[in-house]
């Protein structure tokens, strides 16, 4: 071993522990928010009776949908043959389960009590969306983790096909859970609506596909390497579909409530008068989170991997205020008790609330980000999730096939 190769590794050694290190301060401010919440309780936060799901909610809803999306390689590669997505599989699934474990970890801790799973779990309630999604996150966890095994034991391998349809008919089936979770919520108007849950799984594959072809930047990277230029290309298009598939849907959702009288001022109010929330809307979602990544992803003085990673960090970017506007800005319109007249009572119906994220649910929110970075970079550092030279010959073979 000559000194410039133990140097590397002595290099790479070192960024390793610097990575982890990061993960877990982002996981032991989280812990920190937790327990302020549990001593203190919610009124340190800017949460309220009517904003009861605040930013926590926007990080965790964000981790469990991008959870979802982001297997969406791993199934075009065993469900559809596709060698360049197969060789990428078992990092996908990867980064699925590390996803999905820091959009739990908020959810948990963001309930104040999360001792009090324990009661779910016991006393199962089957008409409750909420139950079903319990066994539908649990399920995830389950299947892709069956679905890795296959793909890392050889004498397995001949089951992996399977494993992946079943983990992609379930991922299918946990995004339309969530996203039903507001389609059936009544007591919210913005939210009543059947489109939500096919909006939330175009979601999950720009916000998957995303954050894994920064993930897959970052791993050719830390070896010395950039992804095949017509690998990149044919992924970045894909994003670029996804992405213009998230905007049908969020002007569908919207044409659909402004066609009902009763959602008019609702409208208005998000995507005119709300404040913050037509701003968060028009400038950071249609703006910066789809129309200037559509214009990285396809024009052509763009076409390298930088401006594909800027992409990807915009499209992730609008993908937060997009859940901001819709999470937090739903439950601060009022609900419209009775349609045409003016309510008012000493309960505050028929205001506008005001939301201000506090220190400790934004501190709440990066933990669950560190879970999911340290529980990555942990993996690939004990399992082979990710060996470039092998995803490199399959992509430069694609290549010369293509």
């Amino acid at each position: 071993m000559n000194v410039s190769t133990l140097a590397n590794l002595r290099t790479r050694e070192r960024n390793f522990y610097l990575l982890l290190a990061l993960g877990g301060l982002l996981v032991a401010g989280g812990a920190w928010a937790a327990w302020a919440m549990h001593a203190h309780g919610h009124a340190i936060t800017g949460m309220t009776n009517q904003v009861v799901w605040g930013i926590p909610h926007v990080f965790a809803i964000f981790m469990i949908v991008a959870a979802s999306g982001v297997l969406n390689v791993a199934s075009v590669g065993s469900v559809f043959g596709k060698p360049v997505y197969k060789a990428r599989a078992k990092l996908s699934g990867l980064l699925s389960l590390a996803l999905l474990a820091g959009g739990l970890a908020v959810l948990m801790l963001d309930l104040g009590r999360p001792d009090r799973v324990v009661i779910a779990a016991t006393h199962y309630n089957p008409t409750s969306v909420f139950a079903w999604n319990v066994l539908l996150y649990s399920g995830l966890f389950a299947i892709v983790a069956l679905y890795l095994w296959t793909m890392m034991e050889r004498r397995m391998n001949r089951y992996s096909k399977y494993a992946g349809l079943a983990a992609f008919g379930w991922r299918f089936v946990l995004t339309t859970g969530t996203g039903v979770i507001f389609a059936f919520l009544v007591a919210r108007q913005a939210y009543h609506s059947a489109v939500l849950a096919p909006m939330f799984i175009v979601m999950s594959l720009a916000w998957g596909m995303a954050i894994f072809l920064i993930a897959q930047a970052a791993i050719f990277a830390w070896h010395g390497r950039e992804v095949d230029a017509a690998v990149r290309r044919r992924m970045a298009r894909l994003l670029g579909i996804f992405v213009v598939a998230v905007l049908y849907f969020v002007i569908v959702y919207h044409l659909t409530n402004l066609y009902f009288a009763r959602q008019t001022d609702f409208e208005r109010f998000i995507l005119v008068e709300g404040g913050i929330y037509p701003v968060l809307f028009w400038g950071g979602y249609v703006l910066l989170g789809t129309v200037a990544p559509l214009v990285l992803i396809y024009h052509p003085a763009f076409a390298s991997s930088r401006m594909l990673l800027l992409a990807c960090g915009l499209v992730l970017a609008g993908a937060f205020a997009h859940l901001y506007v819709f999470i937090i800005g739903g439950q601060a319109y009022p609900l419209e008790l009775f349609p045409g007249y003016v309510t008012s009572s000493s309960f505050f119906d028929g205001v506008i609330e005001h939301y201000r994220p506090s220190f400790p649910e934004i501190a709440l929110g990066l933990g669950g980000v560190g879970v999911a970075f340290a529980a990555t970079v942990l993996g690939l550092r004990v399992l082979p999730f990710m060996r470039v030279d092998e995803v490199a010959a399959v992509d430069e073979a694609e290549g010369k096939a293509g």
